[in-house]
């Protein structure tokens, strides 16, 4: 029995090591996160792959991917070293103040007004915690890539996350520069855009967004036509704010332009709500001290802007 415990506890060497690799894609990148050289990340790597019998990375000159093995190992090995660094972290959480890394994965458009407000006062509250913002504008697995919470909106988080709200329920609308609409008229219902420039903007999967309307209670997906494509929340409104087109956004992101008069917002009748932007984490996390003051601090101190 003590020699299969053994055995058992030397596989576990290097797991991190490669999760650390595999996460950015990058030998020299997990050698500067670990404190090692990459010729000492990269021998781990290799001794971990002979006790697995298979490669689990493919290395090119260019960049480092998973393999199928690779995938397969992770899907397993990802959530079981998340368990165990939770375990340790509640253990360590009786009697023992806020400290580690809080790793946050937050989608680029949010982090003014979300972050931004609260990020200087919470690092000196609590100056034991380190703080690492990963703005991703795509759905990230939040457990699988080592995330200790995410923003999203809320009809897009899982039904199996807790969720803590960051901001108040808001709607959508088309923007415009006062300018643009002075030259080229108003829309007043959905099909008017196919006579207007429009700011297209690329999502994550690389297509390009469909513009989302609601007509008596059914929804509208557009397709609109226009010179610019940005895949940048800011960009988008920027681009609206000199004049290149209407602008398709969350209310909130375009709400200080709104009250400066850069833009003038049309359609939010037929354009759809959300819940609102949430902090999302597993049920597990809520024992870490580090994730437990940051929600407590959000909840007290973050004010965001009403459309």
């Amino acid at each position: 029995m003590r020699s299969s415990f053994t055995m058992k506890r030397d596989q576990l060497d290097g797991v991190m090591t490669l999760l650390s690799v595999a996460r950015l894609r990058s030998f020299r990148a997990a050698a500067a996160e670990l404190g090692l050289s990459p010729s000492a990340v990269s021998q781990i790597v290799r001794s971990l792959e002979a006790r697995a019998g298979v490669p689990l990375l493919s290395r090119t000159t260019r960049s480092v991917g998973l393999t199928e093995a690779g995938k397969r190992f992770l899907e397993r090995a990802a959530p079981a070293v998340d368990e165990l660094l939770a375990a340790f972290d509640s253990a360590r959480s009786l009697g023992d103040k806020a400290s580690g890394l809080l790793r946050l994965n937050v989608p680029r458009a949010v982090i003014p007004f979300v972050i931004e407000p609260i990020l200087e006062g919470f690092c000196a509250a609590h100056p034991d915690v380190q703080v690492e913002v990963h703005a991703a504008d795509h759905m990230s697995r939040i457990i699988e890539e080592g995330f200790d919470a995410g923003v999203r909106m809320g009809e897009a988080v899982d039904a199996d996350m807790v969720t803590v709200r960051l901001t108040p329920a808001f709607g959508f609308a088309v923007f415009g520069a006062p300018a643009y609409f002075e030259r080229h008229g108003r829309p007043r219902k959905p099909e008017d855009l196919r006579a207007h420039t429009c700011i297209n903007y690329r999502s994550g999967d690389g297509a390009l967004y469909r513009w989302q309307f609601m007509r008596k209670g059914q929804p509208l997906e557009m397709a609109v036509q226009g010179r610019v494509i940005v895949n940048d929340s800011a960009l988008n409104l920027s681009a609206a704010v000199k004049g290149l087109g209407l602008a398709y956004a969350a209310e909130p992101l375009a709400v200080e332009h709104v009250r400066a008069g850069r833009l003038e917002r049309v359609l939010a009748s037929y354009c759809p709500g959300t819940p609102g932007f949430f902090l999302y984490f597993p049920s597990r996390h809520q024992a870490l001290p580090k994730l437990r003051v940051f929600i407590d601090y959000v909840r007290k101190h973050l004010q965001v802007p009403r459309p």
